[in-house]
């Protein structure tokens, strides 16, 4: 059962935006709906939504009503790639496999990068992207709690990291990278190529505002090629 709190509603909210139940730009029930839906007043309604609305994660407009937060305009020049997009895009099944997850301490270059603060720690992954039963790109992703403090909980179980922060957290602007790789016997067995291959590679840094949000490193399996507008 739903907590009809304005903070439990906030919540219930948020986790149906990250399922996917709306998609980027869609207009999402109103006031009166929700309140009917969730036993409560539209008041107790309107603080979560303004408070979802102060994160970033949806907008509101006077009479036009409430959107899940849309794409930013820089993004129609270079969207962040959802990679179960990429693969099902390529006629093939998507899957993930979370290899490592904890919480480390950001080595002195990565700290600089998300701006952590010293002797706090970071959210740290390495995942397996699958196109069928094949390696389609490992993943190297380093994220800042303070401006996601959620990600530390997320059940990443179904749905991959990327995809969840791209539903989850909106970004203001980022810095991408691009470049080869020489495979080491770590890359080599995650992505089954030989060693020292070469690894088409993307970095890349996000921020929402002035907050940096993560920081990850994909190499993509042998016949990758990147696609997107300028």
């Amino acid at each position: 059962m739903t907590n009809t709190t304005h903070q439990g509603i906030r919540e219930a909210i948020r986790a149906r935006i990250v399922a996917g139940e709306w998609q980027l730009g869609e207009l999402i029930p109103g006031e009166v709906e929700f309140a009917e839906e969730f036993g409560c007043s539209r008041t107790t309604v309107n603080r979560a939504l303004q408070a979802l609305a102060e994160e970033g994660i949806v907008e509101r407009k006077r009479k036009g009503g409430t959107r899940v937060r849309p794409l930013p305009s820089p993004q129609a020049q270079f969207r962040i790639p959802v990679i179960r997009e990429q693969v099902e895009s390529r006629g093939r099944e998507y899957g993930h496999r979370i290899v490592l997850r904890e919480l480390r301490d950001p080595p002195g270059e990565m700290r600089t990068r998300l701006q952590i603060g010293s002797g706090r720690k970071a959210a740290y992954m390495e995942s397996l992207h699958l196109a069928g039963k094949h390696p389609f790109a490992f993943e190297r992703r380093w994220v800042n709690l303070a401006t996601v403090p959620g990600f530390a909980e997320a059940d990443l179980s179904e749905l991959s990291a990327n995809e969840w922060l791209i539903r989850t957290v909106p970004f203001s602007r980022g810095e991408v990278g691009l470049t080869a790789t020489s495979a080491d016997a770590r890359l080599a067995a995650m992505l089954e190529v030989e060693p020292g291959e070469a690894l088409f590679t993307m970095e890349r840094t996000t921020w929402f505002e002035d907050r940096a949000v993560t920081a990850i490193t994909l190499y993509y399996a042998r016949g990758y090629r990147l696609e997107f507008g300028i």
